[in-house]
C-alpha cells in the first residue's frame, strides 16, 4: 500500500504532481529510486538532481591544513541547533581532530582524542547540553603533494561545503573558483571519462524511454531517433561533468577552458550538502517550535 508520506516524499524530490507521484509509486511497488526514474521516463520529472534534496538538519564544514583537508557533516534534529555556539564549536573540534588524526571511519573518528577528550565524549556532552541528538554522519580526508593546490568553499554557513584538489598552477584563485563551481552546479564527476559505464547506461535508458513516450517523435525514422538519443544523452552527461559545465563566473566559457588557461586540471573534489540521502521524519513544525522555545 502506497502511503501519503511516500507520495509527499516523491513530490518533494521531483516536483511532480501528487497523482503522478502516486501512480509512479504504484507502478514501481513503492520503490522510491525506480519511481523517480519512472517520472523522468514519462517526462513528468525533468530534474533528477531534486532527488538529492536536503532532508536532515545540521551543518557541513571544510577545513584545510597544509597538505591535508577534510570535509565533514554533523547532523542535528532541528535547524535551530545550527545557530548554537556550542554546536559550531563542536564542528570545529571535529574538523581539527580529523585533520590531526588517522581515522578512516566514523567509528574510528569517535575514538580520536582532542584536548584530552574523545570525539565521542565531545558529541555526548554537546547532546546533553543542547538537548537533542547530535551525530557525526560522515567525513572525507583529502591529501595532496606540495605541488598540488587545495580550494575550499563553504556556502550558506555550512549548508554546502566543498574541497577541490588541482594539479600545480600559478593561479591560486582557480582552485577556489572550482570549489564554488562544484558547490553551485553540483557535478557528479570531473569529466565523462570519470563516469562509470553503468551510470552512462542508466542515463541512456532514461533518455531512451523519454523519447519512446514522446508522441511528437513517433513518426521519426530509427536513425533520426538514434541521433536524438545520443544528443540528449550527451547533454545530460555534460551537466554531470565538471569540465563540460559553463563556468559560473563567465557563461561564455566552459570550465575546461578556464582550467586550460590556468595550466591545471582538477584531480579530485568532494561536495557535501547537509542531509542529502537522509529521510527526515515528518515532524509537526508548530510542535518543533514549541519544543525549542519551551524545552518540552
Amino acid at each position: 500500500m502506497i502511503t501519503a508520506a511516500q507520495v509527499k516524499e516523491l513530490r518533494d524530490k521531483t516536483g511532480a504532481g501528487m497523482m503522478d507521484c502516486k501512480k509512479a509509486l504504484t507502478e514501481t511497488n513503492g520503490d522510491m529510486a525506480l519511481a523517480i526514474d519512472w517520472l523522468r521516463e514519462k517526462g513528468i520529472s525533468k530534474a533528477a538532481k531534486k532527488a538529492d534534496r536536503i532532508a536532515a538538519e545540521g551543518l557541513t564544514k571544510a577545513l584545510v591544513s597544509g597538505n591535508r583537508a577534510v570535509v565533514l557533516e554533523v547532523n542535528s534534529e532541528t535547524d535551530f541547533v545550527a545557530k548554537n555556539e556550542q554546536f559550531l564549536h563542536l564542528l570545529e573540534v571535529v574538523g581539527q581532530a580529523l585533520l590531526q588524526g588517522n581515522a578512516t571511519t566514523v567509528e574510528e573518528a569517535h575514538s580520536l582524542v582532542f584536548e584530552g577528550k574523545t570525539l565521542e565524549n565531545w558529541i555526548v556532552d554537546a547532546t546533553a547540553t543542547i538537548g537533542e541528538k547530535i551525530t557525526l554522519r560522515r567525513f572525507e580526508i583529502l591529501e595532496k603533494t606540495d605541488a598540488e593546490v587545495f580550494g575550499s568553499y563553504v556556502h550558506m554557513g555550512g549548508k554546502i561545503s566543498v574541497i577541490t584538489k588541482l594539479s600545480a598552477t600559478e593561479d591560486a584563485d582557480v582552485a577556489k573558483d572550482m570549489a564554488m563551481q562544484v558547490a553551485s552546479m553540483n557535478p557528479s564527476y570531473i569529466s565523462r571519462q570519470h563516469m562509470p559505464a553503468d551510470y552512462i547506461e542508466h542515463e541512456r535508458k532514461i533518455q531512451s524511454e523519454i523519447i519512446k513516450n514522446d508522441e511528437a517523435l513517433a513518426s521519426k525514422p530509427e536513425n533520426v531517433l538514434k541521433g536524438i538519443l545520443e544528443g540528449r544523452l550527451s547533454k545530460t552527461l555534460q551537466e554531470s561533468s565538471l569540465v563540460d559545465q559553463l563556468f559560473f563566473k563567465d557563461q561564455d566559457k566552459k570550465v575546461a577552458e578556464v582550467l586550460k588557461a590556468a595550466k591545471t586540471e582538477v584531480v579530485a573534489f568532494v561536495r557535501y550538502a547537509v542531509g542529502e540521502g537522509i529521510e527526515k521524519k515528518a515532524d509537526n513544525f508548530a510542535e518543533e517550535v514549541m519544543n525549542q522555545t519551551f524545552g518540552q
